[in-house]
């Protein structure tokens, strides 16, 4: 186990990450900061962030597959088969090796929190609480405290992936690269010199997100998602999953094995669930939700890492038959970076709590339904299902569009990274000029390569049938989640 050293933890009495204990503490200055960001650019060098395989590197297929332990047994070979498809694919779904292997890189030691899985699929659109369509981080499983590099590296290299899986060339991945790298130290360092309350409400709508963008074809291709986007809401939904059965009531439609029906128990199980989850909210959330009923539940498949964990969605109606909510339950387990942190004594209590903090943390604006439970035993997390979420396709992007996206995402992600802790020093630690660029090009690249080689062996644990697929459930590798 790598030894993985906080430098944020003393320079302030206050927890960054945990929030205050007291208003009286002394705040170690900007200054101060500034001052240990440029000093551990001399002593850690950004430059030796690039890939290089161990000795002893455990297999791929071995972390994968222990990542499947305690997933539903007839699940899993959906899961393969969508990962078997393609590298990227298989990259999507196997963020316990990247994990493994970032953890034992040299960083900086800067730790805010980190999504975790921040791989390019892993930014979209949401319905903000206000109603407003945005743009931000969008996977939240595995976040958690942990260095700032293992969210960047994560990106770049799925972005080097990526691009070669639209058959762009080495050249064009890597300026894509440089672009994402050169705008989260951008943004990084402009943030850095704001005051912390005045960033927290940085945010990134669809208006500011077309005037950011500069390829045509980025631009056309976002409005186009976006209007999409806004289509995805529970009412539009509610005649795709729903049918009226024998007795007119609404109920989900089974389609196994991507959506199964509960047995009565199972479905009681998951209702003591949701009434647990209503102490989660806040009271005004509360008192919304006191105006729905729940009529239905079912397990849905979604994703790609995520598919063979728990996963249910449950039919909310309100005071009117076209009046309806879809919540989603996920279920939440330690994230794969937590071992690389603290080592195997769990910090979180509630998986499900880590992951809603850990959003609300890294996002301007989040689901206001946003919440936790257990069922049967297992941690949940609690959404609001098809709140306007959508992605910017990924597949046929060309090398400009590449390039902007890249852009836009590596400023998303510095700004989840500033709003919680360690700003000033990521920013005097990158600097303004190219060193940074360059290192996590290297990485990306090499990588990319690992990534390949790595979907290979997969794809040979599949052919010999030591891993379960199931037929016909490749589809695309840039499906959303």
């Amino acid at each position: 186990m790598p030894q993985f050293t906080r430098l944020i933890s003393p320079l302030t009495g206050n927890d960054p990450i945990r929030g205050a204990t007291s208003l009286r503490k002394r705040l170690v200055s900007r200054d101060e900061r500034e001052a240990l960001g440029r000093t551990l650019r001399e002593t850690r060098p950004v430059k030796e962030i690039g890939w290089r395989a161990r000795a002893h590197r455990p297999e791929a297929v071995d972390l994968v597959e222990a990542s499947h332990a305690g997933r539903i047994e007839h699940l899993v070979p959906i899961r393969v088969a969508r990962m078997v498809g393609s590298p990227y694919g298989y990259l999507r779904g196997s963020a316990i090796v990247m994990a493994d292997d970032v953890a034992r890189l040299p960083t900086s030691g800067i730790t805010p929190v980190v999504g975790g899985d921040a791989h390019l699929g892993n930014f979209g659109f949401y319905r903000s609480p206000e109603g407003e369509l945005v743009i931000d981080i969008n996977d939240f499983d595995e976040a958690h405290v942990g260095a700032w590099e293992w969210d960047l590296a994560r990106l770049t290299a799925s972005i080097w992936v990526a691009g070669r899986e639209n058959s762009l060339t080495e050249e064009d991945c890597e300026q894509a690269v440089r672009a994402c790298v050169r705008a989260y130290a951008a943004e990084v360092a402009r943030l850095a010199h704001m005051p912390l309350i005045t960033r927290s409400f940085e945010r990134m709508d669809v208006d500011h997100l077309t005037e950011t963008a500069n390829d045509p074809a980025l631009i056309k291709a976002i409005r186009k998602a976006a209007k999409s986007a806004r289509k995805r809401t529970s009412d539009r939904v509610l005649p795709k999953l729903t049918a009226r059965n024998e007795r007119g009531e609404r109920e989900i439609q089974a389609e196994p094995p991507l959506i199964e029906r509960l047995t009565r128990a199972d479905a009681e199980l998951v209702a003591q669930g949701l009434d647990e989850y209503l102490h989660s909210l806040p009271a005004q959330w509360r008192r919304v939700l006191a105006w729905y009923q729940l009529t239905d539940v079912a397990h849905k498949v979604v994703g790609v890492g995520s598919v063979g964990l728990r996963a249910y969605v449950a039919l909310l109606e309100g005071t009117h038959p076209d009046d309806v909510i879809f919540l989603q339950l996920k279920q939440a387990r330690r994230s794969v970076l937590a071992r690389y942190v603290h080592g195997e004594h769990a910090w979180h209590d509630h998986q499900g709590q880590r992951v809603v903090e850990s959003q609300q943390a890294l996002q301007t604006v989040s689901d206001p339904l946003l919440g936790w439970t257990s069922v049967g035993g297992n941690q949940y997390y609690v959404r609001t299902f098809r709140n306007m979420k959508g992605t910017v396709p990924l597949d046929g992007l060309e090398a400009g569009a590449l390039e902007d996206y890249s852009h836009i995402v590596g400023t998303l992600l510095a700004k989840g990274h500033a709003r919680t802790s360690g700003a000033s020093m990521i920013a005097t630690y990158l600097g303004d000029d190219d060193a940074p660029a360059d290192a996590f090009a290297a990485f990306a690249r090499g990588y990319a390569d690992q990534t390949e080689a790595d979907h290979e062996e997969f794809a040979a644990a599949v052919a010999s049938g030591r891993l379960p697929v199931a037929e016909g459930e490749t589809g695309s590798a840039f499906r959303p989640n």
